[in-house]
């Protein structure tokens, strides 16, 4: 999440969001918070139209990870912080359920996939056998018997 988002969530001004993360670099490492380059932040105002004030500022924005949008609650000291990161640990749970059920339809279809060009080629390999039988022979069968 975009820091500008964070902030409104936490009911805090963007600036002082990112005072409260400089002043406890220590909590943010990298793979918590990071900073936008020039261009991925022209991609985000591009395509998040409600960040389209963020195109004019010259800052490059901070970006957070669902760790250090849970980090900012700690840092922040407010009741709004908790209830917002109680709904943070939510949504993410909602997120995760919702992928791991899509890795399983995944799978299912996938095995389905599968059986079904097995099925393909015994359906086909029946077909040719019908056709085999339907066919007429290519001489006539010779007689049974004794031949004067």
């Amino acid at each position: 999440m975009i820091d500008h988002d964070l902030a409104r969530l936490y009911k805090v001004p963007t600036k002082a969001l990112n005072q409260a993360v400089r002043r406890n670099e220590r909590r943010f490492p990298q793979d918590f918070v990071f900073r936008l380059t020039l261009r991925e932040k022209n991609e985000v105002v591009t395509n998040c139209d409600h960040l389209k004030l963020l195109k004019f500022s010259p800052v490059l924005p901070y970006a957070f990870t669902e760790h250090g949008a849970l980090m900012l609650a700690n840092v922040l000291h407010s009741t709004e912080a908790v209830e917002v990161s109680l709904s943070i640990v939510r949504t993410f749970i909602r997120l995760r359920e919702i992928l791991s059920t899509n890795k399983a339809l995944m799978h299912k279809l996938a095995a389905l996939e599968r059986k079904i060009d097995s099925h393909d080629e015994a359906i086909r390999d029946i077909v040719t056998a019908i056709r085999q039988m339907m066919s007429p022979p290519s001489k006539p069968a010779r007689r049974i018997g004794f031949h004067p």
